[in-house]
């Protein structure tokens, strides 16, 4: 079942009986769930403040993230992949997008998408996908971040959301994948998460350079501070991996519902 519902200042919609998006129509710069806010602190660290980026979102649902961009940085590109053309429906007829967002919603899987999009075409691509809860396994594998960093621009980074829960070994594998395809990788978590106390939202950031610096001072200075891996720690805490292939590809594990 898939239901818009007013919570706080705006809209919740919920699908597989979890929350997956909020948004606020009167003010699209409000990133309520702290996951989103840390995709968020990427975006705002990816080029100077205003300045238009090419963005391809894999994974749409109330296109939360895509309002924040067209808000923050006006006159941006932005592409998003999402194949529940009954859910980009409800949404737009709920929760319309403003005029001129410069937001495209294509009704296509993220491998169906990627491979569709011109090489070097993206500043940031944001890997933010699920059905039935859990990260697709196909867009996990090495193949998968292979295509997504031809997309990428030199210079540009990908944002990933992924979900697991100590020993990690569904994120060890996705990570080993990343770094077939990107030299730095850093990791965001709550620190619960990475104290192994509960699953959570890990968010990979990949590049060439990505912002280390900037996200460590939002790390610790936001409403909801958060832990930044980065160089060796990242090998250090969630290493030893070995990528998933197209041929052994595993969904995420299953969410903990409320």
């Amino acid at each position: 079942m898939t239901e818009i519902v007013p919570e706080g200042p705006g809209f919740v919609l919920r699908k597989d009986g979890m929350s997956q998006s909020h948004v606020d129509l009167d003010d699209p710069t409000l990133l309520a769930f702290d996951y989103v806010r840390r995709i968020g602190d990427v975006l705002d660290a990816a080029a100077p403040a205003g300045e238009p980026l090419r963005v391809v979102h894999v994974g749409g649902a109330a296109l939360t993230l895509p309002r924040y961009v067209a808000a923050t940085r006006p006159r941006s590109a932005q592409i998003v992949l999402e194949p529940d053309e009954e859910l980009t429906a409800l949404v737009r007829e709920r929760l319309p997008l403003p005029a001129r967002s410069g937001i495209r919603v294509r009704p296509q899987d993220g491998r169906t998408g990627l491979s569709g999009l011109r090489d070097d075409s993206a500043d940031v691509l944001v890997l933010d996908a699920f059905a039935d809860g859990r990260v697709p396994g196909s867009l996990v594998t090495g193949e998968a971040f292979a295509q997504m960093r031809r997309v990428v621009a030199r210079g540009g980074l990908l944002v990933a959301n992924l979900v697991d829960g100590a020993p990690f070994a569904h994120v060890r594998r996705s990570l080993a994948g990343v770094r077939e395809s990107w030299r730095e990788v850093l990791v965001s978590a709550e620190p619960a998460t990475l104290r192994g106390r509960r699953q959570g939202n890990l968010i990979v950031v990949a590049g060439g350079t990505v912002p280390a610096d900037a996200l460590a001072v939002r790390a610790g200075t936001g409403v909801a501070p958060y832990r930044i891996l980065s160089g060796t720690a990242v090998s250090d805490s969630l290493g030893g991996g070995r990528p998933f292939t197209n041929a052994d590809a595993e969904d995420g594990p299953e969410p903990d519902r409320p």
